[in-house]
């Protein structure tokens, strides 16, 4: 039987249910980070750096987390407010800086991320740990194809 013109294809329903999926695991990091007054995004900027002691650049950090620079700014004046984060000059160039974690914001994750890891572990339930790794490897590959189709997206 033939496809009819502009129906979808039979992996469709995976791509909605991929979406759903997506959008129901932000909205449940929106009501976990919320216990501490934090957007899933401030998290995932604080987790970011977490592991880099020297700090990095704004452009850095919103390359890391796929956003625009100005989300960025956004995200780490709010957070540098808050007395999360703060800016650091780099030698040599007075008009770059580091963001780099404080002491309060190493506290506060050490209380968010053993909650955090267990649920993360709780998301998966029954998968085994292959099936799992098979996702993800499926799911870079959709990734690379997406990348691949990017020019096509445009008008």
């Amino acid at each position: 039987m033939k496809k009819k013109s502009g129906a979808p294809g039979p992996r469709y329903p995976a791509l909605l249910q991929l979406l759903r999926t997506a959008e129901n695991l932000w909205n449940s990091s929106r009501v976990f980070f919320g216990r501490w007054d934090l957007s899933p995004s401030q998290f995932n900027v604080l987790n970011l750096l977490r592991e880099e002691p020297g700090g990095l650049s704004q452009i850095e950090i919103s390359r890391q987390l796929i956003m625009h620079r100005s989300n960025a700014t956004g995200l780490i004046d709010r957070l540098e407010d808050r007395g999360l984060l703060e800016r650091r000059a780099t030698p040599g160039d007075r008009r770059a800086y580091r963001v780099v974690l404080t002491a309060a914001a190493r506290q506060l994750l050490a209380r968010i991320l053993p909650g955090y890891y267990r649920l993360a572990e709780q998301v998966w339930d029954d998968l085994p740990v292959a099936r799992v790794s098979q996702l993800l490897a499926d799911l870079s590959r959709l990734d690379a194809n997406l990348a691949r189709l990017k020019p096509k997206l445009r008008p």
